[in-house]
């Protein structure tokens, strides 16, 4: 998610939802995320939650990122993405 204050500055929303549950797991606002901050924050919940069998996400660039689909692999996480144009 994005969105802009009144400064116009854009800033971005980091935010991870159980599907079954729709449960927020994490809410983190910054003005850019790296593929290494999204890794981050899963471990995190991986940790804290467990791992679970795949994670479905936007195509943001810091989703598709060969840093994120190599840490899912060796995770044993199968990425699910929203496709395009999708609510």
């Amino acid at each position: 998610m994005t969105d802009r204050p009144e400064d116009g500055r854009q800033f971005r929303i980091l935010v991870v939802v159980d599907e079954y549950t729709r449960e927020c797991l994490a809410l983190e606002a910054a003005r850019s995320f790296t593929s290494q901050d999204v890794v981050g924050m899963l471990q995190y919940l991986f940790a804290v939650r467990g791992t679970p069998q795949h994670i479905r996400s936007d195509n943001g660039p810091e989703f598709v990122a060969a840093v994120i689909r190599d840490w899912l692999r060796r995770s044993d996480v199968g990425p699910l993405f929203i496709a395009k144009e999708s609510p």
